[in-house]
C-alpha cells in the first residue's frame, strides 16, 4: 500500500502550518517549550550519549517510530494524502508469480467442491477470513450486526454441516453479499451488485475478496480522514515525543542535523572573517557572538540549494524532504525564468514595450520549454536556445504586424547567446537573481506575520512574483512547523556548538506566530 502524495501537498502543508501557528494555545505552548529548560519535559531532547552499540531490536524499534512519525506527519499536513493498493503489472515477475499462485489456489478450491462428496475445508477457511474482514468494518456499537455475522458465519457450525454434507455455500455467499451492501461506501454499490450476477461459486468467492479489498482500502482512507483533525491538534507533541523515542533507541539520530547546523556556523564565521578582513580560522578557540536564530535561519535557507539526489537531509527534516525538494526545484525554474525576462527587458526594452502582454507570453513559453528542468537528462542550454528563438519569433511577428522591421540577425544572435549563458556558474544575471531570491526567502523567515503582510519582492522578480510568493509561503510554513517540533533539539545543538555548556535563549528560536 504506497503512500499517495498529490501535487498540491505543499499547499495543504501551508494551510495546516498556518492554522497551527495562528492557534493561540499552540503558540503559547511553543513559547513555553522553547523558554523552559529542555530537561524539564519527558519529551525534551536527551543529552548526547557516548558511542554505544545499537542492537537489531533497537534499530527496528527506531525504524517503527520513524515510520509512525512520517505517516502521522503526512496525514496531518497533506489534505490529499490517501492510501491505495499496489498491483504489480501482469507481465512483471511479481505479477506472474502472484497470478500463478492465486490461480492454483482457486483451481484447488474448485476441485475440492467438485469432489463427491465435496471437500469444504478450504471454503470454510475463506468464510472465516470473510467474517473477520466484515467484523473489522463495524463500529464498536454495532452489536446486533456483529452477533448476526458471528452467528451466520460460525465456522464450527459450518464444519458440522459439512460433515453431514449440508452446507449451503451459495446461501452463505448471498448473505455475505447482502452484508457487504450494507457496509460498503456508496462508490462500491455497483461492485457489490455485480457480485449477485456471478453464478459460479468459485468465481463468486474470488470476486467477493476483490471487492472486500476495495472496501478495506475505503475504510483505511475513511479512518485517515477522521484521524486528521486529531493529529493536526496534537502533531507538535506527537512528533517531538516520537523523535525523542528514536533518539533514545539510536543516540546518533541527530548526527546529520548537527553537521547541517555546524556547516551554517562555519559559513557565518567565514562571512564575518571576510567582512573584518581576517583570514579563515583567525578566531582560534574563541568565536564571535553569532546569533542562534541567524545560524538556524541560514541552515534552513541551505535547504533551497540542497543536492537532494546525493546528500542526505538532516534527520529532523526527513518528513518534509519531498516537499522541500519540490519547492527547491520549482524555485530553480522560477530563477531561470526571472533571468530570461531580465535579460530580454535589458537588451530590448524599447522594442518589447509596445508588444501587448509580451512578458506573460515569454513567461508561458519558458514554462513550457523548461518543463522537466530538474531531470538529469534535461539539457538546459538547448532549452534556453529554444526560448531565445521563440522570443525572437514573437517579437518579429509583432513588429511585422505593426509595420516595423524585424530584429536584425546580430541582435537575435546576441539575445539567444545571452540567454544560453545563464547556465554559466559565474553568470552575473544568474548570481544577481539567486541573491535576490535568497534575500526574499530570508525576509519571509524573519517576517512576524505572513497572514497580514508579505515582504516586498525584490526587483527583477516581478515576472514570477505570484509564484515565488506562493512557494515562499509554503516554505516558511514548513520551516515554522519544523521549529515548533524540533526547536528544543536545535537549542541543545546550538548550545554545544556556539556556547559550550552555556544556555541558548530558546525563545529566540521560536517561530513567528503567523
Amino acid at each position: 500500500m504506497p503512500l499517495n502524495n498529490e501535487q498540491n501537498s505543499d499547499c495543504d502543508s501551508s494551510r495546516f502550518s498556518e492554522s497551527t501557528a495562528s492557534s493561540s494555545s499552540d503558540s503559547e505552548y511553543s513559547r513555553q517549550s522553547f523558554t523552559s529548560d529542555s530537561s524539564s519535559k519527558p519529551s525534551s531532547p536527551a543529552s548526547t550519549s557516548p558511542p554505544q552499540v545499537v542492537t537489531f531490536d533497537e534499530m527496528m524499534a527506531a525504524a517503527r517510530n520513524l515510520s509512525n512519525l512520517t505517516l502521522a506527519h503526512e496525514i496531518a499536513v497533506n489534505e490529499n494524502f490517501y492510501m491505495e493498493r499496489t498491483e504489480h503489472p501482469q507481465n512483471s515477475l511479481p505479477g506472474r508469480v502472484k497470478q500463478i499462485v492465486h490461480q492454483a489456489f482457486w483451481d484447488r478450491l474448485e476441485e475440492d467442491l467438485n469432489e463427491d462428496p465435496p471437500e469444504y475445508e478450504h471454503a470454510i477457511k475463506l468464510f472465516e477470513e470473510i467474517k473477520e474482514i466484515l467484523l473489522s468494518f463495524l463500529n464498536p456499537g454495532a452489536n446486533r450486526m456483529r452477533s448476526q455475522i458471528c452467528e451466520v458465519l460460525d465456522t464450527d457450525l459450518i464444519r458440522q454441516q459439512a460433515e453431514h454434507n449440508a452446507v449451503d455455500i451459495q446461501g452463505l455467499a448471498n448473505y455475505v453479499i447482502s452484508t457487504m451492501g450494507k457496509l460498503c461506501a456508496p462508490v462500491r454499490d455497483d461492485d457489490v451488485n455485480k457480485l449477485k450476477a456471478t453464478g459460479d461459486i468459485v468465481a463468486l468467492l474470488r470476486q467477493i475478496f476483490r471487492v472486500l479489498d476495495l472496501m478495506t482500502m475505503d475504510m483505511v482512507n475513511f479512518t485517515i480522514k477522521n484521524l486528521r483533525p486529531h493529529l493536526q491538534r496534537n502533531l507538535v507533541d506527537y512528533e517531538r515525543a516520537k523523535f525523542q523515542d528514536i533518539l533514545e533507541e539510536t543516540p546518533n539520530a541527530l548526527d546529520l542535523t548537527t553537521e547541517w547546523i555546524r556547516e551554517s556556523i562555519q559559513d557565518e564565521l567565514s562571512s564575518v572573517s571576510c567582512e573584518m578582513s581576517l583570514p579563515p580560522g583567525a578566531y582560534g578557540t574563541s568565536k564571535p557572538n553569532l546569533s542562534p536564530t541567524l545560524v538556524l535561519t541560514n541552515s534552513y535557507l541551505k535547504l533551497l540549494r540542497w543536492d537532494y539526489q546525493t546528500k542526505a537531509i538532516p534527520e529532523t527534516l526527513m518528513t518534509d524532504e519531498g516537499r522541500l525538494q519540490e519547492l527547491s526545484e520549482k524555485l530553480y525554474q522560477l530563477k531561470i525564468i526571472a533571468c530570461i525576462s531580465l535579460i530580454t527587458s535589458n537588451m530590448l526594452a524599447a522594442v518589447i514595450e509596445g508588444i501587448p502582454n509580451f512578458v506573460e507570453k515569454q513567461k508561458s513559453i519558458a514554462f513550457v520549454l523548461l518543463d522537466g528542468i530538474n531531470k538529469k537528462t534535461f539539457n538546459l542550454k538547448d532549452a534556453l536556445n529554444a526560448i531565445g528563438i521563440q522570443t525572437c519569433s514573437e517579437i518579429n511577428k509583432s513588429l511585422t504586424e505593426r509595420g516595423f522591421a524585424p530584429l536584425n540577425k546580430e541582435v537575435e544572435a546576441n539575445l539567444v547567446g545571452q540567454l544560453c549563458n545563464i547556465v554559466d556558474e559565474d553568470n552575473p544575471i544568474s548570481s544577481l537573481i539567486d541573491k535576490r531570491i535568497h534575500l526574499y526567502m530570508k525576509s519571509l523567515l524573519a517576517s512576524p506575520c505572513l497572514q497580514k503582510s508579505m515582504p516586498a519582492v525584490p526587483g527583477g522578480l516581478a515576472v514570477v512574483q505570484a509564484e515565488i510568493q506562493t512557494i515562499g509561503t509554503q516554505y516558511a510554513n514548513i520551516v515554522n512547523l519544523n521549529k515548533q517540533v524540533y526547536g528544543p533539539f536545535y537549542a541543545n545543538i546550538l548550545r554545544k556548538l556556539l556556547f559550550g555548556n552555556a544556555e541558548v535563549n530558546k525563545a529566540e528560536l521560536a517561530p513567528p506566530t503567523n
